[in-house]
């Protein structure tokens, strides 16, 4: 699981680079090939689906700021592991920390 999540995460930077130089013919190939790996994974979270999750996380761990993003981290990343992507889950804490 972990290394298709892996193939994936990389032709999703390649597809975004691809796209930052006007190169949709070389992005577009890449985002096929993301959505075939993509069906043998597990269905991802959404946005709001992971705010219900970190929300109680962040209380278990006592964090109040953001200074204590890596303890959330810690805990969400094993807890949310194959679920939801790691740079998601960093942006939501940052949000849900940050008032």
């Amino acid at each position: 699981m972990k290394m298709l999540q892996k193939l994936v995460k990389q032709r999703k930077e390649s597809a975004e680079i691809f796209q930052q130089q006007n190169r949709n013919d070389l992005a577009k190939p890449e985002l096929d090939e993301v959505a075939v790996i993509e069906k043998f994974l597990p269905a991802q979270m959404g946005d709001d689906e992971i705010m219900a999750a970190l929300k109680p996380i962040i209380e278990s761990v006592g964090a109040k700021s953001p200074a204590d993003i890596g303890k959330v981290m810690g805990a969400a990343t094993k807890q949310l592991a194959g679920k939801a992507d790691n740079k998601k889950i960093s942006e939501l804490i940052k949000k849900i920390l940050a008032g």
